[in-house]
């Protein structure tokens, strides 16, 4: 038999092709910025489709387009995709990728959330957000548990229990990342972005970025959750200020900091210290509590008034 012979034979069972319908959408949008969300369901295993959206002219400065899945997929619920347009009106590429003969319950689920207010009608169209010369993205070479993207400044890296970004400095946060400590798996590290009123961004679990880069799109709070092992071992807090100053401190995993005006976020601290009776704590644990009791920006420490032993005798001091 020969090899075109065996090969003919094996199609049948080596079914490793599938054919896709793809059916592509110009969007129009006006000068503003604009979260499209897939709301379908999770999809089932055995159905593939997708989304995809992207810029028709690459080299058009004017429009940018990001999503929060680093491959750039829009494939189930809460998966998004942020759009700027520096003046509109200006045109997106949405591509839709389904099974043939898929069942029309299956189709995505698409929504557009307009995520800043349209500029005032003759006001000259600029870019959002800037109000004086970008500075070139910082990569950063060495480790850092949290590294946040500042708005004219880049990335910029500390450690649990310290300041990123600063307080009074009018610069907002548009995206972070967090790596957990070495004794915590990935997964009991996950965190969100407030991206407006009620809406969150997908969860990011460690090392992963959540927000924008190089979109001039601050982020307006945000949420970090601990979970599994590692939530029974540690404590979660931090502290976050916000450019109309207001100022949130000591909330716990899976509060959300935000204002009630929903101003960008400015700075943060989160610091993750061993819960009483765990005598192992790691190493990042053990630098932040460190960094935490150094600090000069927080107040003094309430010391503990240690209760007498029973039988004692208050001191007449």
């Amino acid at each position: 038999m020969s090899q075109s012979e065996r090969q003919i034979q094996a199609r049948p069972s080596d079914n490793r092709v599938q054919e896709l319908r793809a059916s592509a959408h110009l969007m129009t949008l006006d000068t503003g910025i604009f979260c499209l969300v897939n709301g379908s369901g999770k999809p089932a295993d055995d159905i593939i489709s997708g989304v995809r959206v992207s810029v028709t002219n690459p080299s058009d400065p004017n429009i940018t387009v990001a999503s929060f899945r680093p491959d750039g997929w829009l494939s189930s619920g809460g998966d998004s995709a942020l759009i700027r347009v520096l003046e509109g009106p200006a045109q997106v590429l949405v591509t839709i990728y389904q099974p043939i003969g898929g069942a029309p319950e299956n189709a995505p689920k698409l929504r557009v959330l307009r995520l800043s207010e349209p500029a005032p009608e003759g006001a000259a169209a600029a870019p959002l957000n800037v109000t004086g010369p970008r500075r070139p993205v910082m990569v950063l070479t060495e480790p850092h548990d949290i590294i946040a993207h500042v708005q004219r400044t880049g990335d910029i890296g500390r450690a649990f229990g310290e300041w990123v970004g600063t307080p009074g400095s009018q610069m907002a946060i548009e995206g972070f990342s967090l790596t957990a400590p070495k004794d915590i798996e990935p997964g009991d590290l996950t965190y969100q972005a407030v991206l407006g009123r009620g809406w969150m961004s997908p969860w990011s679990e460690s090392g992963q970025f959540c927000g924008s880069r190089g979109m001039a799109l601050p982020i307006l709070g945000l949420r970090v959750k601990l979970s599994g092992a590692a939530a029974k071992r540690y404590d979660l807090r931090y502290s976050a200020t916000f450019l109309d100053g207001t100022k949130l401190e000591e909330l716990g995993s899976e509060d959300i900091c935000e204002t009630s005006t929903l101003a960008a976020l400015e700075a943060m601290r989160i610091e993750i210290t061993p819960k009483a009776g765990n005598t192992a704590p790691s190493e990042p644990a053990t630098k932040a509590a460190a960094a935490a009791k150094g600090r000069a920006t927080t107040a003094a420490p309430v010391k503990a008034v240690p209760k007498p032993a029973k039988g004692s005798k208050p001191s007449s001091r």
